[in-house]
């Protein structure tokens, strides 16, 4: 038994790949006194924005995470949000 057209579901389609912004530009490292593009990846309340958000590939999440850890640790970014 087919449903009446005005009650079909809508279809999601699909979404497209984020790609990792580091693979992209043929980044060997994640520098972490490049506070710029760090600052990119925190929230405003100062925690790392995870992997399925952001649409980096594993292993520069975990150099990004790294970067960041020791920017902040020669206080280069806060820990926390002002």
């Amino acid at each position: 038994m087919a449903r009446p057209d005005n009650k079909r579901k809508k279809g999601r389609g699909f979404k497209k790949r984020k790609i990792c912004r580091f693979c992209q530009n043929h980044a060997e490292w994640v520098d972490y006194k490049d506070i710029e593009t760090l600052r990119t990846f925190i929230t405003e309340r100062g925690k790392i924005i995870p992997r399925r958000i952001s649409g980096t590939c594993a292993r520069h999440q975990r150099q990004l995470a790294l970067s960041i850890k020791r920017a902040r640790n020669i206080a280069l970014m806060p820990f926390i949000a002002e």
